[in-house]
């Protein structure tokens, strides 16, 4: 049997190892299907062949994106947020891309600079904030209004062309930044700006656009500031009151030369007050990023108590976890048993103490006690010797945990 992969002439340098590999870090992501409704289940049912046929397009240039599906996602503030996404193919394909090129970007970009970098993470930026409050009493804190709706493909590729040459490199690119997105109102063409919040390609894009746009002209214009950017969350550390002042100024107007802007109700300049910087005057005194509320808190040393400016897991992201847990409503869910209901809980809990317990665990320990809550609601609903009694149903629970500590995965940490 002739083999799908088998090696051709091709004008354009991608092999069939590079298209398997980007598959592989495709799938390991997951994700949903497209517009062509095919997901990886229905992709993996003929995997050689929509490998060859994504490998003789792409090394031939006779490669074209299918149009973005649109989907709206909550956002924790009410609002909504639109994602792009690509077909399962198109996915493949910009992962082809992204990996030829980011270790090219990789070379030049700032320290500062922390999202959907390769060894990079939240975590680290959450602790470069952390160090830098200590040191700088005033923080900007930035939100860029729409940013990927908002990039201009025309400055985009203008910094794409500093490090890229290859005619077929800059081809698939302009494809992507062009193809229309799908709405249930139909096919919505773009007019010269915007990256799909969702493509594989854009977290790359938008972090070359503002290490020109931010990270090197801050570095610049403001050397004695410092700053941490995860994507389009930006927080800049500055040394005086006058000094944030001057650098938000000079922000919005750099912003608007490169057509983009912030959004003025959730830009600010924040105070980091602390015992040593107990100074009365109006500004805010908080500030969110990453998932967690940076704020003027009673810490321990040797000597007693002090007030510090550190974080703990944000009021939204409380919200959000305590909301999601109650549209499972399991509590109500009698027909399940106990281990049942802890095998439904565990992915979500395990990401949220993975995530948010390495850098608070007190407050996250106190936020699972609402879970434990739910927990004996069911089984009040479960048992009807219980049914009129908290008490009766958390004396069983605890029992339960004693002989079962690893049952529910808070258990096992708290």
């Amino acid at each position: 049997m002739k083999d799908l992969f088998e090696t051709k002439p091709r004008p354009i340098p991608i092999t069939k190892e590079m298209v398997r590999e980007a598959y592989r870090k495709v799938r390991s992501n997951k994700g949903s299907a497209g517009v062509d409704e095919e997901d990886l289940n229905k992709f993996n049912e003929n995997l050689s062949g929509n490998l060859y046929k994504i490998w003789n397009r792409m090394s031939s240039g006779s490669y074209f994106p299918q149009p973005v599906k649109e989907v709206i996602i909550p956002k924790a503030n009410g609002g909504t947020r639109p994602l792009g996404i690509p077909t399962i193919s198109d996915r493949i394909a910009q992962e082809v891309v992204k990996s030829y090129l980011e270790p090219r970007f990789e070379k030049i970009f700032s320290p500062n600079s922390y999202g959907y970098r390769p060894h990079k993470s939240s975590h680290q930026a959450i602790a470069r904030v952390r160090e830098n409050v200590r040191d700088y009493a005033w923080v900007v804190d930035m939100d860029i209004k729409s940013f990927f709706d908002e990039v201009s493909h025309e400055l985009l590729l203008k910094a794409i062309s500093k490090h890229v040459s290859e005619k077929w490199v800059i081809l698939y690119l302009k494809r992507w930044l062009e193809s229309p997105v799908q709405t249930k109102g139909g096919l919505v063409f773009k007019e010269g700006k915007g990256t799909p919040q969702g493509g594989v390609i854009s977290p790359l894009l938008a972090n070359l656009f503002l290490h020109y746009v931010l990270d090197k002209w801050l570095d610049k214009e403001f050397p004695t500031i410092t700053f941490v950017r995860y994507a389009d969350d930006v927080v800049i550390h500055c040394e005086s009151e006058t000094q944030s002042q001057t650098v938000l100024s000079a922000v919005k107007a750099r912003l608007k030369d490169c057509k983009l802007r912030l959004s003025e109700e959730k830009t600010k300049i924040v105070f980091c007050k602390n015992y040593k910087r107990d100074i009365k005057n109006n500004y805010p005194n908080r500030f969110d990023f990453l998932g967690f509320s940076f704020k003027p808190m009673s810490k321990k040393s040797k000597m007693g108590m002090f007030l510090g400016f550190d974080c703990e897991i944000s009021m939204k992201s409380r919200t959000r976890i305590i909301e999601k847990w109650s549209k499972m409503d399991f509590q109500r869910q009698t027909k399940l048993d106990l281990q049942a209901i802890a095998i439904k809980l565990e992915p979500i809990s395990r990401g949220i103490i993975r995530y948010y317990a390495t850098i608070d665990k007190w407050s996250v320990q106190k936020l699972f006690y609402h879970l434990d809550v739910r927990i004996a609601k069911w089984v009040k609903n479960k048992f009807k010797s219980m049914k009129n009694s908290y008490l009766k149903a958390n004396d069983w629970l605890r029992s339960i945990k004693a002989s079962h500590p690893t049952m529910f995965y808070h258990w096992s940490i708290f």
